[in-house]
């Protein structure tokens, strides 16, 4: 067996695989189908300072090789979180990884002082939400607004501060730069891609929302390039994330430069896929007669 055991941003995980933020609620439905302590993380649903019960149906919608969502980001508040998930997420022998989100600088910077005390081993910050104080421009799109928000929210946390990059952007390196001076401790991506889905009889949107966010295998090779143009550029830890459904596709991301990787959309299909990947990678890693899976970030050949 590869060593799988990586330190990322100081903490130690048993192997680079995450369940990604919005597809594994706080853990508890799929615990009842396997250990979730197999798995290295878990960035759990987007938390904010309220609670939030999302857009109205329609909210989901399957498409070729992925699916869009317009949950909008339904949560029950980071404060019942904090008394009622976490206690029995820190009884798992699983890196917890706080996502969250809102919509004005202070918000964001109150929820890392809310969770400063707990015991969250880490936060992942979500900037592709709409800044109202901007006339609803995502936070995530201009470097300037990735610098200010990320130095903000930094200043308030005790944790490892992860910024989560939106691909709906011209340049994203662009903004992993400006993630990286203001302080960030790593940068996870991507985040969905912004598209519609038509109901052609009905002549309408699927999506009540209209629009939705692009996960699964569809976005994979666009994720890959963005993490391989993104870790020429940073010096900071990359999270890679986009239809990952196997071990070489996580290796894929290693290899473009990603030192761990998040599985989402695979998650809905088969709900064990977490710990089936990291078998995969497993095996991968001893057919490649690679000892310790980390050797392989970076590492890809180029033409």
């Amino acid at each position: 067996m590869a060593d799988l055991s990586l330190e990322l941003c100081g903490v130690k995980l048993k192997n680079p695989i995450i369940a990604a933020s919005g597809t594994f609620g706080f853990g508890r439905e799929f615990d009842e189908l396997y250990d979730i302590g197999q798995i290295g993380g878990i960035s759990v649903k987007g938390l904010s300072l309220k609670p939030r019960t999302g857009n109205p149906p329609s909210r989901i919608a399957e498409t070729p090789s992925g699916m869009l969502n317009s949950v909008g980001l339904q949560n029950p508040g980071v404060r019942s979180f904090i008394d009622n998930d976490l206690p029995w997420l820190l009884t798992k022998d699983v890196a917890v990884i706080a996502n969250i989100t809102g919509t004005t600088m202070d918000e964001y910077c109150q929820m890392a002082q809310v969770l400063a005390p707990t015991g969250v081993h880490m936060l992942e910050m979500n900037i592709s939400c709409p800044n109202v104080h901007e006339g609803g421009v995502a936070f995530g799109v201009k470097p300037e607004s990735v610098y200010a928000i990320t130095k903000a929210v930094k200043a308030e946390s005790r944790q490892p501060l992860i910024v989560k990059l939106t691909p709906n952007v011209a340049d994203i390196t662009e903004n992993a730069l400006a993630a990286q001076e203001a302080g960030a401790d790593a940068i996870s991506m991507i985040n969905t891609l912004t598209g519609i889905a038509v109901d052609v009889n009905k002549r309408r949107m699927i999506l009540h929302n209209n629009t939705g966010g692009l996960s699964g295998p569809a976005v994979r090779p666009v994720a890959l390039h963005m993490v391989w143009q993104s870790a020429k550029k940073v010096s900071i830890p990359i999270i890679g994330m986009g239809g990952i459904e196997t071990g070489e596709d996580a290796a894929a991301f290693m290899l473009c430069g990603a030192q761990a990787v998040m599985v989402g959309t695979a998650n809905f299909t088969d709900p064990f896929a977490c710990p089936r990947i990291v078998k995969e990678l497993d095996a991968y890693c001893e057919k490649q007669g690679v000892k310790n899976a980390q050797e392989l970030v970076g590492t890809l050949q180029e033409y």
